[in-house]
């Protein structure tokens, strides 16, 4: 519910705070004296696109400030914690608009876009008036205002989700399609590129181990000469020889050399088992390299086929493997495509029975709640004066889509024997005020208790009976709930629960607008001059009172 309404400097208004209240709030004035800029800034601070230059002349900057009460389960209170907003039961927006055409706007004293002001109007505020391109007069809308009024949220529901399954199968049927083809394209190089890695049967890190010994048989070549040169002279024909020769000389003669041979003959002792230390490491290194130069040839062989086969397919020699599997997969999955696509096939047609039956259902239910809607409307249009005109809910077929199949527009007939058309073309502005309304009440048991319904003139070209019952109906939409109405009809007026003067003044020849609360006697003066003019005669007094009276 809109609680309070402040505007500051906004064309002719310099400053103005509004106190709202729950039931049929009623606002009148002459023609020019600025109820029109009421409803310009309060959708100026909702986001709506309006008017391009509101600043009052001089100033430097106008500023519009809009107080909503939200009731448990508002669905304001959805949009304000998808933003990231804390829970609060009351709901403050602000926004600015500089002289230079700059607008910024705040929720609860954060800052944000005109998108997210317009996101929270929507759950808001709904305004209705011979203009009413945001309702009535948009086909768009209509199919959401019958299944509103029908309330088969069940059945919708169970559309959208036979939708979504539907959408998931064509979407799996047509992947699957797309990689069968491709497949199938290549289905020549998946079988020689999975039989040539099988047949190489490539190994995580094999590439690694086969180049180290490689290098080690390459090695091997190169000093395996010099080793073995170096064994036959440190052997029994080479040092060893030559050592164990002096040994023996020295031993012969150290009895006769009074000792002096000893420590070289120990030294020579002790040399002679290094050198014997040294030819066993020697030989057990020239065991070491001994190979078998077709085992060097096999080597390269494979390893060259590892790399190359790599290079082939540009990827590393570790990841042959993996690629082996992979391709393996896609060919298996060439193999089973077919079965997959028949399996596939059969789900989808089944999702798309699935849809026909919840489509035909909820199509069923909107034809039913059609008729239901046409009964009533016709039956508000009688008091309304357009007891000739018809209504008819036209129920025609639309593709298929989340919310059925089901295209819904509002026509309307005013006279007998006249062809039916959309109602934004047929009815006038008087009747096309009278149609909205009616709709309006017959929707008003499904409508959100926590919007506030704004009606701009919606009596205009109507009076006496007919203007008594349309504010008979307006007060009947604001049972439970909040109505605005801007109204120049005396019998609308008088059947408000509030009610406010918008009055124009001008001083130092500045022009501004007003608005004033009016308490009972205030209200049968202006009710009065509504009915009389200028002058206010005591009849037109009287007429008041006995309208106010009810």
């Amino acid at each position: 519910m809109l609680r309070a309404l402040e505007i500051r400097d906004m064309l002719i208004i310099d400053r103005l705070e509004l106190e709202f209240q729950p039931g049929l709030n009623v606002l009148t004035g002459e023609t020019g004296a600025g109820k029109s800029i009421l409803l310009d800034s309060l959708g100026f601070v909702l986001g709506w696109r309006g008017r391009a230059e509101l600043v009052r002349s001089g100033a430097d900057q106008g500023e519009v400030t809009a107080v909503f009460d939200l009731p448990p389960g508002h669905p304001a209170r959805d949009v304000l914690s998808d933003a990231g907003f804390e829970d609060a039961d009351e709901l403050i927006l602000r926004r600015v608009n500089t002289s230079d055409g700059r607008k910024t706007g705040w929720v609860n004293d954060r800052r944000v876009t005109g998108e997210m002001l317009r996101a929270l109007s929507d759950t808001l505020v709904e305004l209705h008036g011979q203009h009413d391109d945001r309702g009535l007069l948009n086909p768009k809308g209509h199919r959401a205002l019958l299944d509103q009024f029908a309330g088969h949220d069940g059945l919708l529901s169970a559309v959208r989700t036979a939708w979504s399954t539907l959408s998931k199968a064509r979407k799996a049927l047509a992947e699957a399609e797309a990689a069968y083809a491709a497949a199938q394209a290549e289905e020549e190089f998946l079988r020689h590129s999975v039989a040539e890695l099988d047949k190489l049967a490539p190994e995580p890190g094999e590439d690694a181990d086969l180049d180290a010994r490689r290098r080690m048989m390459q090695a091997s070549e190169r000093i395996r000469d010099d080793i073995a040169r170096a064994a036959q002279v440190m052997g029994q024909d080479g040092a060893e020889s030559a050592m164990s020769d002096a040994l023996r000389w020295l031993e012969g003669v150290s009895d006769a050399a009074d000792g002096r041979l000893d420590e070289p003959l120990a030294a020579l002792a002790r040399a002679m088992a290094e050198l014997d230390e040294a030819a066993r490491g020697v030989t057990a290194c020239l065991e070491a390299l001994e190979f078998d130069p077709h085992e060097l040839e096999a080597t390269e062989e494979r390893l060259f086929a590892l790399r190359g086969l790599a290079r082939k397919h540009s990827v590393a020699p570790d990841d042959l493997a993996g690629l082996a599997d992979t391709l393996r997969e896609r060919l298996s999955a060439l193999d089973q495509g077919a079965d997959r696509m028949t399996r596939l096939g059969a789900d989808l047609r089944a999702a798309e029975a699935a849809y026909e039956t919840a489509a035909l259902a909820l199509r069923e239910s909107r034809a039913a709640a059609a008729r239901k809607l046409d009964k009533a409307v016709c039956a508000e249009l009688a008091p309304l004066k357009m007891e000739r005109a018809v209504f008819v809910t036209d129920l025609t077929e639309a593709p298929a889509g989340p919310d059925g199949s089901d295209a819904v527009a509002f026509t309307v007939a005013t006279n007998p024997g006249a062809p039916a058309g959309p109602i934004g073309k047929i009815a006038s502005g008087g009747e096309l005020s009278r149609f909205l309304l009616a709709l309006k009440v017959c929707l008003s048991e499904q409508r959100d208790a926590g919007l506030t319904m704004i009606f701009d003139e919606i009596d205009r070209g109507v009076g006496g009976a007919t203007a008594d019952a349309v504010g008979r109906r307006l007060a009947a939409l604001a049972q439970g709930g909040q109505v605005l109405v801007v109204t120049h009809s005396p019998q609308v007026a008088a059947l408000g629960a509030h009610h406010w003067r918008v009055e124009k003044q001008v001083a130092d020849q500045q022009t501004t607008s007003t608005v004033i609360p009016l308490d009972p006697s205030a209200r049968e003066g202006e009710i009065a001059r509504m009915l009389s003019g200028d002058t206010i005669t005591d009849e037109a007094r009287a007429a008041a009172r006995a309208l106010l009276a009810g």
